[in-house]
């Protein structure tokens, strides 16, 4: 076994949620006594119809919000329990986020963009990884425009290297793609897998798309805060037919 693989076998899982419920006032339960493990590499994708509680999952897994009960840690550190300061913290050392909306400052050029988040947490820019992102991604010779000279794929490919250009232990993805022409969706999803296969990215993203998420290692799918089903190598058709059926109850 090479020191890479024995490196990642020690390695705690980038995800790890135990039990996990969330409760809003009103006594709207969102999460259900939610498990689940995402190791390092892979590409997990959350579906599941309006209200199921995928969302709330995110947001749970990614320190967006706190959860009522159960763990929460990333990459081996409890969240759970720690008050907003030290939750911004986390995230800003061990969590990159992508959305549907691209969240570019328009003023700033596509490089200022990418590396804001990191001038803002005083941590210096590590100039060959984010050129091998912009390489990756193709905006090499784009990093002097401001986001509206770009389309809305450039946009969200610019995105998506500001995300990983701290290195995060995890990449959310929420809707990645929602705002998106079919042929800019493809290039995205494409490279969202790309960085997990050829770069040990681990990214968990959701999506009410079942042809997006049959781009991802396993899908979950979720109804009344709970996982329903897990699916390994999933399938466009198959996610369709299951949320469906769902929809249906």
């Amino acid at each position: 076994m090479s020191t890479a693989a024995v490196d990642t076998a020690r390695r705690a899982p980038a995800i790890a949620l135990a039990g996990v419920g969330r409760t809003y006032p009103g006594g709207v339960r969102a999460l259900d006594d939610v498990s689940l493990t995402v190791e390092h590499g892979t590409f997990l994708a959350v579906m599941g119809p309006s209200g199921s509680g995928k969302s709330t999952l995110m947001h749970c897994a990614a320190g967006l919000d706190a959860p009522t009960s159960g763990s929460v840690r990333i990459d081996g550190r409890e969240i759970a329990g720690l008050n907003e300061t030290r939750r911004t913290e986390l995230r800003r050392e061990r969590v990159g986020f992508v959305f549907q909306a691209y969240n570019l400052i328009p003023s700033l050029s596509v490089e200022d963009n990418i590396t804001l988040p990191l001038r803002l947490a005083a941590r210096r820019p590590d100039r060959d990884w984010i050129r091998t992102l912009v390489e990756r991604v193709g905006l090499a010779d784009r990093l002097h425009h401001r986001p509206a000279e770009l389309s809305g794929g450039q946009q969200q490919r610019a995105a998506l290297v500001r995300a990983l250009a701290a290195r995060p232990a995890v990449v959310f993805a929420d809707e990645p793609t929602g705002a998106l022409d079919l042929r800019s969706a493809h290039q995205v999803l494409d490279l969202l897998r790309a960085l997990v296969d050829d770069l040990g990215q681990t990214v968990v993203m959701v999506t009410h798309d079942p042809a997006a998420a049959a781009r991802a290692h396993t899908a979950l799918v979720m109804a009344d805060g709970r996982v329903v089903e897990t699916l390994h190598h999933p399938m466009a058709g198959r996610l369709a037919a299951r949320l469906a059926a769902l929809g249906d109850r």
